[in-house]
């Protein structure tokens, strides 16, 4: 359906659009392209994006053009945000539980499987803290 709709309706060929598949443990595209967080743990301190509060419905009929990064924005002490080419953005939060003792780094991890490379965003300013 993907494919159809690109022939279709993109007449921008350097544009590589995707719909999402799942967003249970990050976002996984309809091209095998995944979106997750990580952080390298210490001891105690937990820091993550949030993927719990979505739903199928806050991605239907949505795509994204992921020929390059331009389709996430950074949003200082909250999240980040994934912008479509149609329709609303998505939001995800991102958390912070930390004493302050250890490491509060963030990174966003892109795996993307069209242009077969990985991308690491750091995201650390991206999160709500959790005392």
């Amino acid at each position: 359906m993907i494919e159809n709709l690109n022939k279709k309706q993109n007449p921008n060929p350097n544009q590589i659009l995707v719909g999402v598949k799942s967003f249970y443990d990050g976002i996984v595209f309809t091209d095998g392209t995944t979106i997750d967080d990580e952080h390298e743990q210490d001891c105690c301190e937990d820091h993550y994006l949030s993927y719990s509060d979505l739903t199928e419905q806050d991605f239907e009929g949505l795509l994204f053009d992921i020929s390059n990064n331009d389709f996430i924005r950074k949003i200082e002490d909250y999240g980040i945000e994934l912008v479509p080419i149609n329709g609303h953005s998505v939001k995800i939060p991102g958390y912070a539980d930390n004493n302050g003792f250890y490491s509060d780094e963030l990174k966003l991890r892109i795996n993307n499987k069209s242009l077969n490379q990985e991308f690491i965003i750091d995201i650390t300013e991206c999160q709500t803290w959790r005392y």
